[in-house]
Order: C-alpha cells, then sequence, then structure tokens
C-alpha cells in the first residue's frame, strides 16, 4: 500500500535581501563560491520552469506569478531522504548537476541562501522556510530531520491525520500565521491516506527607492492585445531608471529598485511579440538583460495591480525530469522506515500587488515633481514579464508574466 506526501508550496508578495556570511576569509570564500554555483543553477531552474509554465498555457491569455526559489529550496529539501533514482531525478531537474557543488555544498548553500533572506532589515522583510506536518502515529529518520532542520529552517509539527478537518486547520492557520493573513486556506480536500504534509513558504514586502505620488496615478488603457484593452490604474514617476533599448530582442527592459539589496527587472515586449521573447528566455538572457541597463531619466508609467496564480506542478515537475517522485517508483527512505512515501501532490501559489509605496504598509514618502515634456515616457501598458532579484544571494526569487493586470 503506498502513503502519500503532499507537498504544499505558498507564495504570497507584496514585495529582499541582506547579510551573512561569517568567519575566516577562507571560509567566506567557499560559501561565496557555493553560492555563486546555486545562484547559476537556481537560474537555470528557473527559466525551465517559466517555459515549461507558459507552454503548458500558451493558448490562454493568464498571468502567471511563481517562486522558482522556494519551489526548488522544497525538492531539495526533499531531496535529503530521496535515494536511489529519484534522487538523481530530482538533483537533475533543479539543474544541480550542472554545477561542482557536492551533496553537502548544495544542501549548506540553501542554508546560507535561507538565512540571509531571513536576517531582519529595516526596510525589507522577507520570511522563507518549510514545514512537515506528519501523523503522530510516524517518525522521521534522526537524520533527515535534523537536516531539514539545519539547511531549510524546517519546523516539525504532528498530528492526527485521521481527523482530516482538524490537520486541514492547523495547516491553514499556520499558513495564515506565516503569510500575515495573506493566505487563509490554502488546503482542503486532503487525501485521506496522506500522513505527511511539506509546505514551503515565502514571504516578501518592500518598499521601493523612489515611490510613485498617488496624487499623479490615472485610469489608462492597458492592450492585452491587439484587439482587447482593459482600463487600469496607471501610476506615474519622472526619475533616474536603469533601462535597455534591447538590440536583439524586440522590448525594453527597466529596473525598478527596493530599498536594500533588491529590485523589479520588467521586461516590455512590443506588442503581440512577448512569446517571441519568452522563446528566447535563458540564463544568459538574463545575465545580458541585467548588466546591460544604463541610467536614464525617463518618465515611467506603471500599472498598479495586483494578481494571484496557482499552478498545478505535477505535470510539470514530471517534464523536467522528476516523474518516479510522482509514482510507486519514488524512493523517499531517506525521510522515514515507518511507510513507502509516494509524491502525490505538488501545489503552488502566489500572490503579488504592486502599488505607489511597494507594499501596503509603507509609510507615506517624499515626492519630487518634474516638468515631465522634457524626457522619453515609457509605458508598460501591454503584456509584460517580471522578475524580483536579490542581489546579496544573486536569486530571482520570483518570476511572472502579466497579461492583464486586471484579472484576478
Amino acid at each position: 500500500m503506498k502513503y502519500f506526501l503532499y507537498l504544499v508550496l505558498f507564495i504570497p508578495v507584496t514585495f529582499a535581501s541582506d547579510h551573512d556570511v561569517d568567519g575566516n576569509a577562507e571560509v567566506a570564500e567557499r560559501i561565496a563560491k557555493i553560492r555563486k554555483e546555486l545562484s547559476q543553477a537556481n537560474i537555470g531552474f528557473a527559466v525551465g520552469l517559466y517555459k515549461k509554465i507558459v507552454l503548458k498555457d500558451s493558448e490562454s491569455q493568464h498571468n502567471h506569478f511563481f517562486s522558482p526559489v522556494s519551489i526548488s529550496s522544497a525538492f531539495s529539501m526533499l531531496s535529503l531522504g530521496a535515494k536511489s533514482a529519484t534522487h538523481k531525478q530530482i538533483t537533475e531537474g533543479l539543474h544541480l548537476n550542472r554545477t561542482q557543488l557536492n551533496e553537502r555544498d548544495i544542501h549548506e548553500a540553501f542554508e546560507h541562501n535561507i538565512r540571509s533572506l531571513n536576517q531582519p532589515k529595516d526596510d525589507l522583510l522577507v520570511n522563507i522556510g518549510n514545514a512537515l506536518f506528519l501523523d503522530k502515529n510516524m517518525s522521521l529518520l534522526n537524520s533527515f530531520e535534523e537536516d531539514a532542520q539545519r539547511y531549510y529552517n524546517a519546523e516539525i509539527l504532528t498530528a492526527n491525520f485521521k481527523n482530516i478537518e482538524g490537520v486541514e486547520k492547523l495547516i491553514n492557520d499556520y499558513v495564515q500565521n506565516k503569510t500575515k493573513g495573506k493566505i487563509k486556506e490554502l488546503v482542503k480536500d486532503l487525501d485521506k491516506r496522506a500522513l505527511m504534509v511539506v509546505v514551503n513558504y515565502i514571504l516578501f514586502k518592500g518598499e521601493w527607492i523612489n515611490p510613485f505620488n498617488p496624487l499623479f496615478t490615472q485610469t489608462h488603457n492597458f492592450s492585452v492585445d491587439e484587439k482587447t484593452k482593459v482600463k487600469v490604474p496607471m501610476m506615474s514617476r519622472i526619475g533616474l531608471y536603469k533601462i535597455l533599448l534591447d538590440p536583439q530582442l524586440p522590448c525594453i527592459v527597466i529596473e525598478l529598485p527596493y530599498k536594500g539589496q533588491a529590485s523589479m527587472l520588467l521586461v516590455i515586449p512590443e506588442l503581440g511579440k512577448i512569446h517571441e521573447v519568452e522563446e528566447a528566455l535563458s540564463p544568459e538572457t538574463i545575465s545580458r538583460w541585467k548588466n546591460s541597463t544604463k541610467q536614464r531619466i525617463i518618465d515611467l508609467r506603471v500599472p498598479k495591480f495586483s494578481i494571484g496564480s496557482s499552478i498545478d506542478l505535477k505535470e510539470i515537475i514530471s517534464d523536467m525530469g522528476m516523474a518516479d517522485v510522482f509514482s510507486i517508483l519514488a524512493d523517499f527512505s531517506g525521510i522515514t522506515s515507518d511507510v513507502k512515501l509516494v509524491l502525490s501532490k505538488a501545489v503552488h501559489k502566489a500572490v503579488l500587488d504592486v502599488d505607489e509605496k511597494g507594499t501596503e504598509a509603507a509609510a507615506a514618502t517624499e515626492i519630487e515633481a518634474v516638468f515631465t515634456a522634457l524626457f522619453p515616457t515609457h509605458r508598460v501598458d501591454r503584456p509584460f514579464l517580471l522578475m524580483i532579484c536579490d542581489q546579496e544571494t544573486d536569486s530571482i526569487l520570483f518570476m511572472g508574466r502579466v497579461i492583464n493586470p486586471v484579472e484576478k
């Protein structure tokens, strides 16, 4: 008889960075090296995941938003207890086999990134971690439990899984608390055969370095496609931004910095050419965008919007080479010796709120006003891609595309 391990990922966002690294120079150099290797793997995974999600939904006009670093950290934590082919598939699916990192280096790199992101900051809030909810009669192997807590900031919580409604309430209350009320009902209709639920969360909030003045926000058209327009509140600000008019692809790239070491990268294709840009997406393309922007004074118009995304990862993750984890072939014998675990579901939920201040809770900030006619205007008034990047860990924390900013 197979028992089910549920993996549920949720990412509420309103908008991360920090410091880490202690000890001597040799230790610091080693940590920097393994984190750079992990960053390259995570970016490769992020691009592959984005393309799978978009291709799966290529005929529709839906928004998509997800956290690649959250998904990769959850599956990497599971790899602590995976054996044989299952372990190999997870490592390859996460692009970790393309690095020079050994098993210990991989988990240490995740540990340092998680600790770095969670470090308290004055102007930014980031909270990333994992939780394992398991049946009270089930026990974890000591090695897995200790490593999950050490490397992945995992909490271990027990419950009576015969009381499914009680377990659902326990998980949903936990999620609501961790997301400060952003997610109120993550889990429902939990399988009666479930013995363990894995939850990964990341909460990210930040303030723009240069906030938009709400008085300048006006309603404008946003072209979903050549035939469809919707009305959106368009924020407006004149200021110094890093911008690139891409000479290779039909798009404009603009970087919006947050206070602290984080930024949002907006990629705005010409109307009707978003698929051309998406097909060309690669780690090299993203690196070129980030390294080729130049500071210019522009009149920037950006929509104020809130979007949510719920993604069933089972088919997507299987297509990325991790098919065994969802079948009877799964080998998670490094998690528990009590039962045979099979991963039956992987769900990822995310929400994003973009407004004049950057977050709902930001205080009012002084805004400068400049005569608009002197500077070129760049309007984000058509479908675009976005990435929220953390400079300290060199990670893409969130990634997505916005086809229709009024679609919930």
